[in-house]
């Protein structure tokens, strides 16, 4: 596709955080269904691989010496240390793909937005927000997995992501599944058509008025 056509895009970052129990996992779901290209960044970790895990499908396995070579380097778009592994998500395969013209969905927590906004300053930020703490209980209750102090410490947890969500871009409030979705799917499909994501096409369509007089 050339870059100088009006129909160049340039991919979108979009990025989704809610506290566990909001139903992120099940909009996101819902969002990749009807847009399946979304593009996707293969994480590294030091951990080991688990059951029949493949270096370069599920994770990018590397040592800790080497994870610590590349975050020195600044290889790393956002990065974390959960017990006592580090995950990290690579800044130029994400590059790649939006310089192709690629969307790429993050799902990931609010640490995580926070370092990719400093990379990715033009993505679209949305938080999903539970209608209240009751009902975020309700549905961590209603799952059947978690302990009551598992779920203590969920919402302990909730209650700070929810202290970040005001420098996100968007806020959906997933009351209704149904009016969720078409609210995420709002916002995504609006980012799509912001100005620093088509590069070229407004002096490309006033040039056809130079071109004929």
């Amino acid at each position: 596709m050339n870059r100088d056509d009006h129909t160049f895009r340039l991919g979108q970052v979009l990025v989704v955080c809610a506290p566990s129990g909001t139903g992120k996992s099940t909009l996101i779901s819902m969002l990749r269904d009807e847009y399946p290209d979304f593009g996707f960044s293969v994480s590294y970790t030091t951990r080991a691989p688990r059951g029949s895990e493949q270096d370069g499908r599920e994770y990018n396995f590397v040592t800790r010496d080497q994870f610590v070579a590349m975050r020195s380097r600044g290889d790393f778009c956002e990065w974390a240390e959960v017990h006592g592994n580090f995950y990290g998500t690579a800044t130029r395969p994400v590059e790649e793909m939006l310089h192709a013209g690629r969307d790429v969905l993050f799902d990931i927590d609010v640490q995580g937005a926070k370092q990719l906004k400093k990379t990715f300053y033009k993505g679209t930020y949305v938080f999903l927000l539970p209608p209240s703490r009751e009902e975020l209980v309700r549905r961590l209750e209603g799952r059947g997995t978690d302990s009551a102090e598992s779920i203590a410490k969920r919402l302990a947890n909730a209650s700070g992501e929810l202290a970040q969500a005001e420098w996100f871009d968007y806020w959906v409030v997933n009351d209704d599944l149904d009016e969720a979705y078409r609210e995420l799917k709002s916002v995504y499909l609006a980012g799509r058509c912001k100005p620093a994501l088509r590069p070229g096409i407004l002096g490309n369509i006033m040039d056809t008025w130079k071109n004929n007089g």
